[in-house]
């Protein structure tokens, strides 16, 4: 079935304010919300559809582009609206209602620590061996005069308005709002004699310094967790976690894709022609690398297990070397006279055996011009 317009759905024209959007997704809720229709499927999809034209709507964003491409604009998991049900309204309706229906977001206790985010740089050689580095965060530490309680004598009381919950509900006609203990701050936890030195916070600004071990074989974007090393949490709750990015320098040898690397070998053209042994260099170490005579540019040789062993597999790549053959350059009188005699032998059609692919590419070329004059 397809989708109605969402700005019929919400009943407005298409120049309607934030204002207008808001108080027509008001109407539609509170007409069809699935409380006050129980066991009505109708009611239940004007609901969720009015909540989807709303929430597209009144994104800046999300409008822009609904304006520009329609219901094509959030095909394949491109946003707006693509979780059924109302069981998160609560997001969708924060400012309108502020958790209506109960909501379910009632939050007992001390709230947790934030989360932290810290960029590592390394090196490629740091990465695929692996290594120990300090880091040191700016961050909220738990109060070391009060033990994180933010209470100067270390009692917190429970809260006597919301009973230890942090929340209360509000009866607002049908409707039952549920919100942050004005007494508590939602903490659920009042204190008479608060920390002189967090403020009764429970916590304060500090430089954490830590040692963060980078397991071998890691790749940019892979992050390292660790438990418990984010912010303190206010009132003595559980502390936020760290999460360490890596983040790989660009190498000016190698390059790396998964757990193979790559790498470009210059040769001169008398190799390419006559074959060499050449010394490359891989992060083991040294390798000898045999070049076939007749080897043209681009040829690719396989090193096997000289690539990054993986960090989640334990399997190791390969190192692949790619040939380019170097036109030489700055040349002497002597070089240039055999470079001349060299040239020399491939005039004539004995000459085109030593080099069939020019050979073919200009038979091929004048075979086209033929056909384009006639």
């Amino acid at each position: 079935m397809s989708k109605r317009d969402f700005y019929e759905v919400l009943g407005v024209a298409k120049n309607a304010t934030d204002e207008d959007l808001k108080k027509a997704y008001r109407r539609l809720a509170m007409k069809h919300h699935p409380d006050r229709n129980p066991g009505d499927a109708d009611a239940e999809h004007a609901f969720k559809e009015a909540k989807q034209a709303y929430e597209v709507l009144s994104d800046a964003n999300k409008r822009r582009a609904y304006d520009a491409h329609g219901h094509a604009a959030f095909e394949h998991g491109m946003g707006g609206g693509g979780q059924q049900g109302y069981a998160d309204m609560g997001d969708i309706f924060g400012d309108i209602f502020g958790d209506i229906f109960g909501g379910g977001r009632a939050q007992r206790g001390p709230r947790r620590g934030s989360d932290l985010r810290y960029v590592m740089e390394l090196e490629l050689e740091e990465a695929v061996s692996g290594i120990e580095k300090q880091i040191e965060i700016p961050t909220l530490v738990e109060c070391e005069t009060c033990d994180g309680t933010g209470s100067e004598d270390r009692k917190v009381d429970t809260c006597k308005t919301c009973n230890g919950r942090g929340q209360v509900r509000m009866q607002r006609g049908i409707f039952s709002v549920q919100q942050p203990c004005p007494n508590c701050g939602g903490r659920g936890q009042t204190i008479a004699k608060p920390c002189k030195a967090c403020h009764g916070e429970g916590r304060k600004q500090s430089r954490k310094i830590l040692n963060v071990k980078i397991p071998a074989g890691v790749d940019s974007d892979d992050r390292i967790r660790l438990q418990g090393e984010g912010e303190a949490a206010p009132g003595g709750g559980v502390a936020g976690d760290l999460y360490v990015e890596v983040h790989v320098r660009e190498h000016k040898i190698f390059q790396r894709e998964g757990n193979d690397l790559y790498c470009e070998v210059p040769i001169r053209f008398s190799q390419a022609a006559l074959g060499a042994e050449l010394i490359v260099p891989t992060l083991q170490g040294e390798a000898l690398v045999k070049v076939p005579a007749e080897t043209q540019t681009g040829k690719v040789f396989r090193l096997r297990g000289k690539g990054v062993k993986s960090v989640r597999s334990h399997a190791t790549g390969d190192l692949l070397c790619r040939v380019t053959v170097e036109t030489p350059v700055n040349l002497t009188a002597r070089q240039r006279e055999l470079m001349q005699e060299f040239e020399a032998t491939f005039e004539g059609e004995e000459g085109a055996k030593h080099s069939p692919k020019s050979s073919t590419f200009f038979d091929g070329v004048k075979s086209f011009l033929d056909r384009i004059i006639s």
